[in-house]
């Protein structure tokens, strides 16, 4: 099964190199990453204009204008090739292993459309916390609307889902409602509990997460 990952930036210089070796470093080889540059003020294009001459499965996609990670991540999903996407974004990693044990996770779950996995945190300068943010086996509507579970750099969703339910808006939680939207329609997402996403916590106001229940 080919994966489409998703990967919008956004003056993202400092982490996307990381990010993009996170996805090159994987297990499973049947990928594209697609990069969607959102008119970066820095050399974040740069930087991944030369990992996509060394490996053909980087496809480097440039916003006419900025449109915000929702547009980007909606051009990439467009652009995807694969019956899966998997989303990533710029600062954050995976565990070499994620989208190995997630499609192994899928062939043993076949109803799953729609699913994510644990998380693991490391601050802005890549020294890990002790916090692991377990998930779930099943989400539900009902209890996605008690608390957001679902980091979208962990999901892995069908691409006819994204296209059918395309992302809106750049508020704090742009994919929140995408997801409650999706959770009308199938029963549940699926939750493998490993923390193959290694999630950087910094301090733009988007990027924090409520790691308890409220």
């Amino acid at each position: 099964m080919k994966v489409s990952v998703v990967m919008p930036a956004y003056n993202a210089e400092k982490y996307i190199e990381a990010a993009v070796r996170s996805v090159l470093g994987q297990t499973w080889t049947d990928f594209e990453l697609l990069i969607i540059d959102d008119c970066s003020q820095d050399a974040t294009a740069e930087i991944a204009g030369s990992l996509a001459e060394r490996d053909e499965r980087i496809i480097l996609l440039k916003n006419a204008r900025n449109a915000g990670v929702s547009a980007s991540r909606n051009t990439g999903v467009a652009w995807a090739r694969g019956e899966w996407i998997a989303f990533l974004d710029s600062d954050d990693l995976w565990r070499e292993d994620k989208l190995e044990r997630q499609l192994e996770f899928i062939r043993h779950c076949p109803e799953a459309a729609l699913t994510y996995t644990a998380s693991a945190f490391i601050n802005e300068e890549g020294y890990a916390y002790g916090y692991i943010l377990e998930a779930e086996a099943e989400v539900t509507y009902e209890t996605l609307l008690r608390r957001n579970l679902l980091s979208c750099s962990s999901v892995m969703v069908r691409r006819e889902l994204m296209l059918r339910y395309p992302m809106g808006g750049d508020r704090m939680h742009e994919d929140y409602a995408v997801w409650l939207l999706i959770l009308r329609e199938i029963r549940c997402a699926y939750g493998l509990n490993e923390p193959l996403l290694i999630y950087r916590q910094n301090q733009q106001p988007h990027r924090i997460v409520l790691v308890h229940p409220v």
